[in-house]
């Protein structure tokens, strides 16, 4: 199992990673999900080896790797860029790790067979890498990062360069041969759809940290903060201010006044974060009445950009400059 332990790093005296700590158990699939800069690849990096940290510990069954060269991890990387060898066949590129490590010529054979068959490549072993699609490209490369049957894999950003309808073919793949072979990985993207799809576990970076940590239905059904609701786009994040009246808090905001049920506690004028989520409409929700100023098909369903700036999604389209009523769940992060 692979433990860290307080990574911290800094860069031009800024610091980049702050105090990281998690573990990815047997069979797990990790997903560091976050925007560009937020420290994903370096994490990635200083556990494979490639970087030192400034502090903390990367331990595999509780035994430090500090020592321990990138070759002698154990560990599979896959990147964007394939890093594949262009003169080099299939079968080769997938053979060059282990003939790295002076395996027999049967060993190797058999394990490059026996990858590429994981990988839905079987039959492909004399074609070039240049002759692949971009798909297919990426399947080698997973191949390659499988044939030395490595304890942990990694990915760095794997699909960026696919489109759309290539990217959720090769994410089914994945998701299938990573249940398959049972090898525990971490998967890094700044793609929601990716991890949401992939991921046992989600791990949302920010500025460094992990701010919120859960199964992907955790994560979207309580990102946790202002920051995490936004750029999970789970919801409409308002702000509001704190009034006092009935015995009850309540949040002021241009979108009317709601009741908040929080463990918070507030004070008058306080400005706080809301949540509000598109919800069915059941009792104890707010119900806001607001005029269509745009409407925009995105796959099997309508984006739907309400005055004010509110956004839900409807199967129908309603017209613009119509006035509809919308039901919304409300939840309180605190303070602004």
């Amino acid at each position: 199992m692979l433990n860290l332990q307080r990574i911290s790093k800094t860069y031009e005296s800024q610091p980049l990673l702050t105090d990281i700590s998690f573990t990815v158990a047997a069979d797990e699939t990790i997903c560091l999900l976050g925007p560009s800069g937020s420290g994903k690849s370096t994490l990635l990096r200083i556990i494979a080896g490639l970087e030192e940290a400034d502090s903390g510990k990367v331990l595999w069954d509780d035994g430090d790797l500090a020592s321990t060269p990138p070759h002698l991890r154990d560990f599979g990387l896959v990147f964007q860029d394939y890093a594949l060898f262009p003169h080099l066949t299939v079968a080769e590129n997938v053979a060059f790790g282990l003939k790295m490590r002076g395996l027999p010529k049967s060993d190797i054979k058999s394990r490059v067979t026996e990858s590429l068959e994981q990988v839905n490549l079987f039959g492909f072993e004399k074609r070039r890498v240049t002759e692949l699609s971009g798909g297919e490209q990426q399947r080698v490369a997973l191949a390659r990062a499988l044939a030395p049957r490595p304890r942990l894999l990694m990915f760095d950003e794997p699909l960026g360069a696919l489109d759309r309808a290539l990217k959720d073919r090769v994410l089914e793949e994945l998701r299938k041969i990573l249940h398959e072979t049972k090898v525990p990985a971490i998967y890094v993207t700044h793609d929601q759809e990716e991890a949401f799809a992939l991921a046992d576990r989600i791990l949302l970076l920010h500025e460094g940290q992990i701010v919120r940590a859960g199964a992907p239905e955790e994560v979207a059904a309580h990102p946790g903060s202002a920051w995490a609701a936004r750029f999970l786009a789970v919801g409409n994040v308002v702000e509001g201010v704190c009034r006092f009246s009935d015995g009850k808090w309540k949040a002021e905001t241009n979108f009317g006044l709601f009741e908040l049920n929080c463990d918070h506690h507030h004070f008058e004028g306080e400005k706080i974060d809301l949540l509000l989520k598109q919800s069915s409409n059941r009792e104890n929700e707010a119900r806001i009445k607001a005029k269509v100023e745009d409407v925009v098909f995105q796959r099997e369903q309508f984006k739907v950009t309400l005055r004010g700036g509110l956004v839900i999604y409807l199967k129908d389209a309603p017209r613009v400059g119509e006035e509809i009523s919308i039901s919304f769940a409300v939840e309180c992060f605190g303070h602004a």
